[in-house]
């Protein structure tokens, strides 16, 4: 009689008829049933928020440890978003951005000052609740990141990819950070990207006006907290109307509807800034739709610092420029670091090519050497920050290729992020704090590509194990009568 074990083995022990049970079989269900409990906890979507908020929360309290009682308020506050926040909570309206009383200002979106002001008002301004009580809703707002990133990765790459980009998020040092290190909207604006994502993809299976006009809410809110994020407006509600279109001719719905659904979100966004900018038109007698700040940061990274001729030390500083918005004023100052910039942008288009380039790369890594950087510093965060950065942001492009390998309909959306978003701080000056807004999207196409990467794993696997049986089968050969 032939040799039939090999077809066996591949069958499994259930397929081997009469054979008793052995000894080690209790041992194996048993783990089969930590394996499960395992990977329920792994899923479990609660579950990560609740890390999330634990890791921030304890780099919170690391950090407030080495920080002296008396300095760690007033050091956290004393920026744009404190000292506005400050004049709101005693009743001077939204100004003087510098900690000096310069008079109003449009130099922040409304929402988070605002936000800071109302804990001022309760826990006192600058004091070291206030900045506890900021500090916890920042990590409110960073964990809550994990339920919008779970829920849209749920969507575009079933349950493990959608696990696995929320525990990217609950740990990435970014994202551990900020809440505490900024007393900012980084956190915020985060969140608020990470549910633009979950709602687009959302609103592209849905033809009730609610929905759309929940949506177009959704984006008031946000253009009102970080303009920035506008810049994604245009390409995810046409996608959304796209996908829209696609699923009214699919049911006899008229195209007409589908554009009036789009109309009605991009107009109920626009209504939700008009207060806003009509504030600004009355304190400055000009249209200022949100933030008048982008002359500046345009300067910063544009100006006579970078020419051929450079002196030494800069002659452009932080300190230069505030004396100068003391004196001058906002918009005149503004008016006049927009025409410098610009100016310098026409007299030297190679530098600025050049200063382009090494945005590109530090928007991406953190730092404009990122290699240099790395070598030189002593700095065990500052390593780990360069290599997480920069894995994310080739782990995103693996991402954004493995959705079109696949042709998902949703490489479009996610796309629009990192290749989008980023431009606004490639022409200015980059910043991880800028990056933050489209890190849990960055992250998202991170586990879409490491999951594409295991699947062809194991299919490969499972071709390689179906190939064997296979030969198993052949060497057996048929069945011999008795």
């Amino acid at each position: 009689m032939k040799n039939t074990m090999p077809l066996f083995d591949c069958l499994g022990p259930a397929y081997r008829i009469g054979e008793p049970r052995k000894a080690g079989f209790g041992e194996r269900e048993q783990a089969t049933s930590l394996k499960r409990v395992f990977l329920a906890a792994a899923t479990s979507m609660w579950l990560i928020v609740l890390v999330a908020l634990a890791a921030r929360l304890g780099f919170a309290w690391y950090k407030e440890r080495q920080i002296p009682r008396e300095v760690l308020a007033p050091a956290s506050f004393a920026q744009e978003t404190g000292s506005i926040s400050s004049a709101l909570a005693s009743g001077k309206g939204f100004s003087s951005p510098f900690l000096k009383e310069t008079g109003p200002t449009a130099w922040l979106s409304p929402v988070y000052p605002l936000l800071v002001a109302g804990i001022f008002r309760v826990f006192g301004i600058f004091t070291r609740t206030s900045f506890f009580a900021v500090v916890f809703l920042n990590a409110l707002f960073s964990s809550a990141v994990c339920v919008a990133v779970f829920q849209a990765g749920k969507r575009v790459g079933g349950l493990g990819v959608a696990s696995g980009a929320a525990w990217l998020w609950a740990f990435f040092p970014n994202a551990v950070m900020v809440p505490f290190e900024w007393v900012w909207d980084t956190a915020l604006s985060a969140l608020l990207g990470a549910v633009i994502l979950w709602a687009t993809l959302e609103l592209a299976e849905s033809a009730g006006w609610r929905d759309w006009c929940a949506y177009g809410l959704l984006w008031g809110l946000t253009l009102m907290t970080n303009p920035s994020l506008g810049s994604l407006l245009p390409f995810l509600l046409g996608w959304a109307a796209y996908r829209a279109l696609r699923e009214s001719r699919a049911q006899q719905a008229t195209k007409a509807r589908a554009l009036n659904l789009a109309l009605s979100a991009a107009g109920v966004a626009f209504l939700c800034c008009i207060p806003w900018t009509v504030r600004n038109y009355m304190a400055f007698h000009r249209l200022i739709p949100l933030r008048s700040n982008l002359p500046l940061e345009l300067y910063i990274g544009n100006n006579e610092n970078y020419g051929p001729r450079a002196p030494w030390p800069a002659r452009i500083t932080k300190e230069r420029e505030l004396l100068r918005y003391f004196r001058m004023g906002e918009m005149p100052f503004m008016d006049e670091e927009q025409h410098k910039a610009l100016a310098f942008m026409r007299t030297y288009p190679k530098i600025v090519l050049q200063l382009t380039a090494k945005r590109f790369v530090a928007f991406w890594t953190g730092l404009p050497d990122a290699v240099q950087s790395f070598l030189s510093t002593d700095s065990l965060l500052v390593r780990a920050l360069l290599v997480c950065n920069t894995l994310a942001g080739l782990g995103a492009l693996m991402g954004i290729v493995a959705l079109l390998w696949k042709r998902s309909p949703y490489a479009f959306p996610l796309a629009a992020y990192p290749l989008v978003y980023p431009w606004l701080y490639y022409v200015t000056h980059p910043n991880l704090r800028y990056r933050h807004p489209i890190d849990p999207v960055v992250l998202l196409l991170m586990a879409m590509a490491v999951g594409s990467l295991l699947s062809r794993s194991r299919d490969a696997g499972a071709t390689a194990g179906q190939t064997s049986c296979q030969a198993g089968a052949q060497y057996a050969g048929p069945p011999q009568r008795r």
